[in-house]
């Protein structure tokens, strides 16, 4: 099992940018995918990207595709989401997850892992 802990949050202005990254301890971090999810404050917990365990396959949720981009190095234990034009709606606390196996799935799945969360708030 690996550990995470995200950062990089912070608050920005509208249409500015911000990348967040999670870092792992533990073994085995490159049989995992790894994911994005995003929590506002009275709303549900979604995920926003992931990743597959080489990093050649991600997935986007149609709230972030075309501003968002995952990716991840397995050298350096690390994962990352960059964000572009941020909106007012992105307003959450962001937090890393990793699952094994290390396949996109699509739907319901266990994520093994989670960290903390970093806060992210972009002013209009």
């Amino acid at each position: 099992q690996v550990q995470l802990v995200e950062s990089g949050g912070g608050l920005v202005q509208s249409g500015g940018s911000l990348t967040l990254s999670c870092a792992a301890s533990g073994r085995d971090f490159n049989k995992y995918a790894v994911a994005w999810f995003r929590q506002a404050p009275g709303k549900e917990r979604e995920m926003v990207a992931q990743i597959n365990w080489g990093g050649v396959v991600t997935d986007y949720s149609d709230s972030v595709r075309g501003r968002f981009t995952i990716s991840r190095n397995n050298a350096a234990n690390t994962a990352s989401l960059q964000m572009n034009n941020l909106k007012p709606e992105d307003t959450a606390v962001y937090y890393c997850a990793a699952g094994y196996p290390g396949t996109i799935i699509r739907g319901h799945r266990t994520w093994n892992s989670w960290g903390l969360g970093t806060q992210v708030t972009v002013s209009s």
